[in-house]
């Protein structure tokens, strides 16, 4: 189950440095994640100041 980036996205990059297998990219208008390359291990969620990834 891979994590996904909702509409709270304020595009500081902060999640995309803390993904172990780069699976993170800047989207139009928020980042994204692409969801074959997710582990799901919430290094993202842990860093990101508006809680806007979220397991799907």
């Amino acid at each position: 189950m891979a994590y996904f980036i909702n509409e709270e996205c304020i595009s500081c990059g902060a999640c995309e440095g803390e993904c172990p297998t780069n699976a993170i990219s800047e989207g139009d208008g928020k980042f994204v994640i692409d969801a074959a390359t997710c582990i799901d291990c919430g290094a993202c969620a842990s860093v990101c100041p508006v809680d806007a990834p979220n397991p799907q």
